[in-house]
């Protein structure tokens, strides 16, 4: 579906033109040739694995006729360019803003995953809870965006490949047709996790973020850029991630997909569940990122998303989720709370006060923040070199070879594949 392209500041027109052909929706959606017929297991809980990652870390108010449609972005249909949408003046690329300052609603919400054989059931009451919360949020205030975090319909637990595949959400599908029927209904817009499928990935399971505007359309939809390999002993993420197919993403979606800002008139926003990798963050913000909404679900640093926020001059939100009663094998309070939002300056101006169900309200005076904001200050010649020396432990594009099948089988996998001593 195409969608009506929003009016750009940009004063030059090689950006204009950029960011015109970056406008066009883009379809996320190619076979991908290292798809291989999974085999099936799993076993061990993310909660363990966000604190064994921490660990590891540790070591080494309007409405909808004044927010109009936005800039179709990145994530949606058609090839998008190569060529990086980032000035090298200082400034960055913009469309017009709908008013000088919004607010943004943050819920913080319960995670409830599912025995895999109760999916149909579980995934319908998980929905029905989401709506609900859409309800009450609006209820007591009138956001103009409204954040949940990285797992609202499903939760997570040990499913396998197979398992995961009958539930996740195809974008757009049933779960997303739901969701906006309420951001046209209350005029807000909607932003929120989910396992997704994809018919151009056959057998991929990706973790999307999506973003929604306030007439309920599918705006942007972000992959998860990386996961964290080589640092559990036994087990490894199968989740196909930006990284994992990099190579095949770029062929399909264009470079400059690669570090996704979508650019709106609530400004540019970004969005992410990766914690930890201040280096991704500044890429976004180099590329004129004004509004991160990261997400969690049971693991964050605050430190990190505070200084995310102070390095780059942005406005940073952390969605987590709550105390989460009858969550499968877990208990109730494994790392819950902590929703925020942080200023440019690395401060909090509004965080939840308990680790229960709540709405988190920040105001973003947006227009004030773009009058002065300016790229990073970052002296790049001197070290510049380093960085292009450095390798990752891991290469990218493991997954466009073979499709783990549960976590056991992905940790064998990458067995031996790394490149450090």
């Amino acid at each position: 579906m195409q969608k009506p392209k929003a009016k750009s500041t940009s004063n030059r027109n090689r950006n204009r033109n950029r960011n015109r052909n970056r406008n066009r929706n883009r379809n996320r959606n190619q076979h991908d040739p290292g798809y291989q017929p999974p085999r099936y297991a799993m076993s061990n809980t993310r909660r363990h694995f966000l604190g064994s990652a921490a660990g590891l870390a540790a070591l080494g108010a309007v409405g909808p006729s004044l927010l109009g449609a936005s800039a179709p972005a990145q994530a949606a249909m058609g090839k998008g360019p190569d060529a990086l949408n980032e000035r090298t003046d200082g400034t960055y690329d913009t469309v017009e803003l709908a008013k000088p300052a919004w607010t943004l609603g943050l819920v913080q919400s319960r995670v409830h995953s599912f025995d895999a054989r109760e999916w149909k059931s579980a995934t319908k009451a998980n929905l029905a809870h989401m709506l609900d919360l859409i309800d009450k949020a609006h209820y007591h205030a009138k956001p103009d965006l409204l954040q949940f975090h990285e797992f609202p319909l499903t939760g997570w637990r040990k499913w396998t490949r197979e398992e995961i595949l009958k539930f996740a959400i195809n974008i757009p599908g049933e779960e997303t047709e739901a969701i906006a029927k309420k951001a046209r209904q209350y005029g807000t817009w909607i932003v929120f996790g989910a396992y997704a499928t994809d018919p151009d990935w056959p057998g991929h399971v990706l973790s999307i973020t999506t973003i929604m505007n306030d007439k309920g359309e599918i705006v942007d939809k972000h992959w998860k850029p990386r996961n964290l390999k080589g640092a559990f002993p036994d087990f490894e993420l199968f989740t196909t991630t930006t990284y994992d197919v990099l190579d095949r993403y770029v062929e399909m979606y264009g470079r400059d997909a690669v570090v996704p800002v979508t650019r709106t008139p609530l400004g540019n926003i970004c969005t992410s569940s990766t914690q930890r990798e201040p280096e991704l963050f500044r890429a976004m913000a180099f590329k004129g990122a004004e509004v991160f909404l990261r997400t969690a679900s049971g693991g964050f640093s605050e430190m990190d998303v505070a200084a995310c926020a102070m390095y780059n001059g942005v406005y940073s939100s952390i969605v987590n989720n709550s105390i989460s009663p009858d969550n499968g094998p877990y208990f109730d309070d494994p790392g819950s709370g902590g929703t925020a939002l942080y200023d440019p300056s690395g401060k909090a101006i509004a965080e939840a006060q308990s680790k229960e169900e709540t709405l988190v309200l920040g105001r973003v005076p947006i227009a004030e923040l773009r009058a002065r904001k300016r790229q990073p200050v970052v002296h790049m010649d001197l070290f510049r070199d380093v960085y292009d020396t450095y390798q990752n432990a891991y290469p990218p594009n493991l997954w466009s070879e073979y499709l783990p099948t549960s976590l056991e089988d992905a940790a064998r996998y990458i067995r031996g594949k790394s490149r450090w001593k």
